[in-house]
């Protein structure tokens, strides 16, 4: 499930290849509280001529799909099925067109009308999150890694964890404040990115804001799941998790070596703790010669969903209500991890999920800090798909390289001893009992993981460009390519993509298998003499071209894939028995994902990557460059990680050999 929430693209508003929920109080933010009396050149990233939430109220509703496009689309997926099960399920499909599935299209529809406040996919999309009683280890919570700082003598730990502990300060500061930049896409940023429009728009109403953005090219997106990012945790519930904010929290949670500090990195007054305190406080923490915790009390949110929840009570009647409180309420969590990084492979393992012991994966997100200042960010996919995660991510990034608050030669200035506190549990034999299981059940879990990368250096982005062939396309293709070259058959084939352009909205589903690929791949891989350069050039043009329209449609809301499933939702909730549209072999199929995939390129980030969805299926992470491609990959012992990639380094040498004039031999 992590792919879902991997960090995804507002494909439809944007030139081909470039990359890019309920509703509460805590939306409406207070300047005054948050800026503090301190002068704001510290307090702050910036000051927003627009309110960062300005546009939210304006924003364009998700629309529900017409139910023939999206049965016509389902379909359309299941194409490169057989003859005999494609035409069984296009009889179930038109049945449930035409019965009872227009009755719940209907229903879906009216409640819409009723609630538009929201999206349609909002509340069951963070229903089935919560629900899932799985591990969030693996099944759900991805990651994605900082660039190193370019001057090196920043990258040391607590110089690094310092700055970015302040930069996430003020983030949180600013977007409290109301004004961070709203995230605006910019198709003609000449016209839209610029202190005149800004100074413009400021004043327009925000019921109508949106429509002057649209009006010079410029595409607001849905920022509700921002108020998520800090003070925040996913807790454990008996049959539903819950998600917990409380902003009133000003405190930092820091592991290391699986024992547990807090301290307030802002003050009553709200301003920002003094740089040199974080940082003192900070070095107290890697300086204290306590051992690794006997009883790594972070391992337990690794566990199935329920288990926790029975634990956690176990933990409040053990006296620890206030402790489990303190997690729950800080900002969010710093982890100081006591190992070097080796290479990208430690790197993804290592931040994906570590040895479970010095994390908290219930809280909204993790920054990681290793021993040589390799950092990353861990994150809870409940609460959010990434977007806004990939903008923390790059604000932090900028700031800590382009605005340190501390530097190599700062000297930490506090009395951390009286400011620093390590959070004691009473743990019962029951709850000991319950860690030691805990973290057996982590280990066999992750012990069954592979990851591996690839490099493809022989052509990026804009040689694809010149060829007139959409970047993510080619990307798609190549995977289509290799996974028939290593076993002979194309898969269900999943692909995440925003629908950020919509109040309230989640993802989309692009499927990226298609007849085409099909078409393409067969020719590439099984009949590589059959066809002219000319022949092939045609059908990557064609893989491309479909691709684009199945990329725009989703960005658009109009897949097909949430549109069945808040049918199937609304069925459920009612008692219904499902339609034989959902008990069907392909549906199945088709949401059985071998191949779940999401992209990423930023500057602020290195790699990023998740666990496979099923047993026998790869994870896949990548990015198209301007001059290479990268992938970082996962796979649990049914497929072979290392195989599959030499297979797609294939597929790509291929594809840009075709587009090169040369013949495949």
């Amino acid at each position: 499930m992590a792919a879902l929430v991997w960090v995804q693209r507002t494909a439809s508003l944007r030139k081909p290849g470039s990359l890019l929920h309920s509703r509460s109080p805590a939306l409406r933010f207070r300047c005054r509280f948050h800026v503090g009396k301190k002068s704001c050149s510290t307090e702050l990233l910036h000051r927003s001529v627009v309110p960062s939430m300005h546009y939210q109220k304006s924003l364009p509703r998700l629309p529900i799909p017409k139910l023939e496009d999206s049965i016509r689309r389902y379909l359309a997926a299941h194409e490169t099925s057989s003859p005999l099960l494609l035409t069984t399920t296009e009889k179930v499909a038109q049945d449930f067109l035409n019965g009872e599935g227009r009755q719940l299209h209907e229903e879906l529809v009216l409640m819409d009308k009723n609630n538009k406040h929201t999206s349609y996919i909002s509340a069951p999309w963070f229903d089935m999150y919560l629900s899932a009683r799985d591990s969030l280890v693996l099944n759900f919570n991805p990651f994605m890694s900082f660039n190193p700082d370019p001057r090196q003598e920043y990258n040391d730990p607590l110089v690094r964890s310092t700055n970015m502990v302040c930069s996430a300060v003020r983030f949180m500061k600013t977007l409290r404040a109301g004004l961070l930049e709203p995230e605006v896409f910019h198709l003609n940023p000449a016209k839209s990115d610029t202190a005149k429009f800004k100074n413009f728009i400021r004043w327009v109403p925000s019921s109508l804001s949106w429509y002057g953005a649209y009006m010079v090219n410029a595409y607001p997106l849905d920022m509700s799941q921002y108020f998520r990012l800090f003070n925040s945790t996913r807790i454990p519930k008996q049959g539903r998790d819950e998600l917990f904010t409380n902003e009133k929290g000003r405190h930092l949670l820091v592991l290391r070596k699986g024992n547990m500090y807090v301290f307030d990195v802002v003050d009553g007054d709200g301003n920002m703790v003094k740089p040199v305190e974080v940082q003192a406080h900070l070095k107290y923490i890697m300086s204290d010669p306590a051992p690794e915790a006997e009883f790594p009390l972070g391992v337990l949110t690794s566990e199935n969903r329920d288990v926790w929840a029975g634990l956690r009570e176990k933990l409040i009647a053990a006296g620890n209500a206030e402790d489990l409180q303190t997690l729950d309420s800080a900002l969010f969590c710093l982890c100081l991890d006591e190992e070097i990084m080796k290479d990208h492979i430690h790197i993804s393992h290592n931040m994906l999920h570590g040895d479970g012991c010095n994390r908290w994966y219930d809280k909204s997100f993790s920054i990681i800090m290793a021993k040589d200042g390799q950092a990353a960010i861990n994150f809870e996919h409940a609460w959010g798909d990434g977007v806004a995660v990939l903008r923390f991510q790059n604000e932090v990034f900028k700031d800590t390289t382009e605005r340190p608050l501390v530097h190599p030669g700062s000297t930490p200035a506090a009395d951390s001893a009286s400011a620093v506190r390590r959070l004691d549990f009473k743990l019962t034999g029951e709850l000991k009992d319950g860690i030691r299981k805990a973290k057996q059940n982590f280990d066999s879990a992750v012990s069954k993981l592979t990851i591996d990368a690839m490099e493809f250096k022989k052509g990026g982005k804009e040689q694809l460009k010149k060829s007139k062939l959409s970047p993510d396309a080619v990307a798609q293709l190549a995977f289509q390519m290799g996974f028939l070259r290593q076993y002979g058959q194309t898969v269900a084939t999943y692909e995440s993509c925003s629908t950020a352009a919509f109040k309230h909205g989640r993802t989309e589903t692009i499927r990226p298998a298609t007849v085409h690929t099909k078409r393409c791949s067969q020719a590439f891989v099984q009949q590589p003499g059959a066809h002219s350069v000319e022949q092939l050039r045609g059908m990557l043009h064609e893989c491309s071209k479909y691709h684009g329209q199945l990329t725009k449609e989703a960005a658009m809301g109009q897949g097909f894939d949430r549109h069945l499933f808040a049918l199937r939702y609304l069925a459920t909730s009612q008692g219904r028995p499902l339609h034989s549209l959902y008990t069907d072999p392909a549906y199945a199929a088709i949401n059985h994902n071998v191949l779940s995939t999401s992209t990423l390129t930023s500057p602020a980030v290195n790699l990023g990557g998740f666990a496979p969805v099923v047993p026998d299926g790869f994870g896949v992470g990548y990015g198209v460059h301007d001059d290479w491609i990268g992938c970082n990959v996962s796979s649990y012992p049914a497929r072979n990680v290392h195989e599959f990639l030499q297979c797609v380094h294939k597929s790509l040498e291929d594809i840009f050999s075709v587009l090169e004039g040369k013949p495949l031999s």
